[in-house]
């Protein structure tokens, strides 16, 4: 039955790039409003083998915009909660969860070289340059999501290389951060980002987590920008495909 599951994508894309989707070894780091939607886009795509690494907890505020939280997941891992949703897409999916924080105590533990995809979907700024030094030096493909806070256009939505990025606070800090400490990415590298910057019009209810600033967010926004990675790793993975084919 599973095969009937991407008939249409095969159809689309020729059996061949279907076999290199299903081959395809991922690793999405932060499991929120983007990278949540990366990882529902790919598996629904075909890939099987994806790797989830968040340690954060569904809260009643993600509701709004994060593929696994629901009135039911809220106070679930959100590995697991976007583990078994993604399962439920695909049974024959192998989905692996590191429920842990991705930072300099931790970085070490995960081998990024064993996967051919590298999502960087990561708030904190400083976990966040670590992760793109990191991937970067890795030798494989990696995308990352800047900013996507304080936005509502989703015409304003752009791919782009990192440090081309105009308008973004999130990129802009980023490479600051860089420059300041003198450590560099170690080849370029696309994002996806927007130049809207909204401000907020409203007040944050108790319920929040304030671990960190909070601004507001829209799904159609979050849930583009993580298409949009989702997108970028198959064009590349069919381009790779066709390219070889060709030979």
């Amino acid at each position: 039955m599973e095969n009937s599951y991407f008939d249409r994508t095969a159809l689309l894309i020729g059996d061949e790039a279907m076999s290199c989707i299903l081959q395809a070894k991922v690793i999405v780091f932060g499991v929120g409003g983007v990278g949540s939607w990366v990882a529902e886009c790919l598996v629904r795509t075909g890939v099987r083998d994806i790797t989830l690494v968040d340690s954060d907890r569904v809260s009643p505020t993600n509701i709004n915009r994060q593929m696994p939280a629901t009135a039911d997941t809220v106070g679930e891992i959100k590995t697991d909660a976007a583990k078994r949703r993604l399962l439920e897409i695909n049974p024959a999916a192998t989905v692996k969860t590191l429920p842990i924080f991705y930072d300099s105590e931790t970085a070490s533990t995960i081998d990024l070289s064993e996967y051919d995809y590298i999502v960087d979907a990561i708030d904190s700024l400083k976990d966040k340059a670590l992760l793109i030094l990191n991937a970067t030096r890795s030798g494989r493909k990696f995308f990352s999501s800047m900013g996507a806070a304080l936005k509502m256009d989703p015409q304003k939505i752009k791919v782009g290389e990192f440090w081309t990025v105009k308008g973004c606070p999130l990129a802009r800090a980023l490479r600051q951060k860089f420059k300041k400490e003198k450590q560099f990415p170690a080849k370029k590298f696309l994002c996806v980002y927007s130049d809207e910057v909204l401000e907020n019009k409203g007040i944050a209810s108790e319920t929040c987590d304030y671990k960190a600033q909070i601004n507001g967010s829209l799904c159609h926004i979050t849930a583009i920008f993580g298409m949009t990675i989702a997108g970028e790793i198959i064009k590349d993975i069919v381009k790779c495909s066709w390219q070889k084919g060709a030979i």
